[in-house]
């Protein structure tokens, strides 16, 4: 991935390049202590900008504060009408405010493939996935995106746990022949999201995009820029791309791809609303530091196989248990709105909370997760959902809601 020169005014970078190699074994330790301080023990950081802010506040976008960054959570056409473009034409997402990590070394794969649950190791150069880290105890520390080059590996990490992840993967690199570098402050990422994002794509690079299956990745030109990321990848349900590239050339890129009409801009708030119907997990939400991949339901992206890695025991532990809950998703009969935080029963008894919410814009009707008890987790199993102090009846849903994605 290119590495661009970040900029000088604070307001508009991310937090500043990390850079974590192995030390002598003499300073280890200190190494550590300086990459694991506690949370709060600095001042809180002013909201940072994406290099595409006045971009946004042109196009008249609402801004609120996420992940610490200024964001635009919709713009004038509102959420549905943006949700909407996505389903049925193409939107293009400022999802700049992620955080990069670039691995590089003999052993990078497999440093990766230490700190993260996915095999890293089973990618081919030009190949991704989705995958978890892990604290020990096999709590999430995040959910990610790796992907593997000839060079180097790429670990992408939610803006809001750049400073967290990089601290708790750092403590392990002495272990290995590599070095870890946090680039995110250099970086832009579009998501340009739809059915007719390829069509709009081809447009403006010579890439073959056809070339290009799901969950794989290129460098090639855009709008006139050089190398960049071309990775078929998104958190939509439909068909798409998630570009990286230098911060410096974020608003070329964008005007070129939003120049014929054809690419709505959209917010926040739509890209929630598309990942929930199809359930697919938000950090924060979904996910925290109390939940395990197991009770997330994303066993799948822990390969039990491919060797150690942190969390390991703690999971093989879990299985062997077996799970105490387990995130599902719901409906309710009622067009009640499931708020995030509401209260959840399963058989009369309290289940935790609402931990997504929405109303579909797409189904039209109110979708929402939780963690219930195994025996409640079975699609059809009735629930209750508290809100505004009465109890809507809800009914457990395989997820995805929406079934008919162009990524499907």
């Amino acid at each position: 991935m290119a590495e661009a020169t970040p900029s000088s005014d604070h307001t508009n970078v991310r937090a500043s390049s990390q850079v974590a190699k192995a030390p002598p074994a003499s300073s280890r330790s200190q190494t550590q202590d300086i990459t694991s301080g506690e949370a709060g023990a600095t001042p809180a950081r002013p909201l940072k900008r994406t290099p595409l802010y006045d971009v946004h506040v042109g196009l008249g976008a609402k801004i609120v504060p996420f992940a610490g960054f200024e964001m635009p959570v919709q713009y004038p056409t509102g959420i549905t009408a943006e949700h909407k473009a996505v389903r049925e034409n193409a939107g293009l997402f400022d999802v700049s405010h992620m955080g990069e990590f670039i691995v590089r070394g003999p052993q990078a794969v497999e440093f990766v493939n230490y700190v993260t649950t996915n095999d890293v190791a089973a990618l081919a150069p030009g190949q991704a996935q989705y995958s978890t880290i892990l604290r020990e105890d096999g709590t999430i520390v995040d959910d990610c995106l790796v992907y593997r080059a000839d060079d180097r590996v790429l670990m992408v990490v939610n803006g809001s746990n750049i400073d967290k992840d990089f601290a708790h993967i750092s403590r392990f690199i002495g272990k290995f022949d590599a070095t870890l570098e946090d680039i995110s402050d250099t970086i832009a990422l579009l998501a340009l999201q739809g059915p007719d994002a390829a069509k709009i794509l081809q447009q403006h690079t010579d890439t073959d995009l056809s070339k290009i299956k799901y969950y794989e990745f290129t460098t090639g030109k855009v709008a006139g820029v050089d190398k960049v990321y071309i990775s078929r990848t998104g958190y939509t349900g439909e068909d798409g791309f998630e570009l990286y590239f230098p911060g410096e050339q974020a608003t070329k890129i964008w005007n070129a791809l939003t120049a014929s009409g054809e690419v709505t801009p959209t917010g926040l708030g739509a890209r929630d609303s598309l990942r929930l119907e199809m359930g697919m997990a938000l950090y924060g939400n979904d996910l925290d530091d109390t939940t395990t991949p197991l009770e997330a339901s994303l066993g799948w992206l822990v390969k039990m196989k491919k060797g150690d890695f942190i969390g390991r025991d703690a999971l093989a532990k879990q299985k062997e248990e077996g799970l105490k809950r387990k995130l599902v998703g719901f409906t309710t009969g009622e067009r009640s709105f499931p708020r995030h935080g509401y209260p959840v029963f399963a058989n009369g008894k309290p289940s935790g909370e609402v931990r997504s919410g929405t109303m579909s814009p797409t189904l039209g009707i109110p979708i929402g997760t939780a963690y219930v008890p195994p025996a409640s987790a079975a699609e059809g199993s009735p629930l209750e959902i508290e809100i505004r102090g009465k109890r809507v009846p809800a009914t457990v849903q395989k997820m995805p809601f929406y079934k008919n994605g162009s990524r499907l």
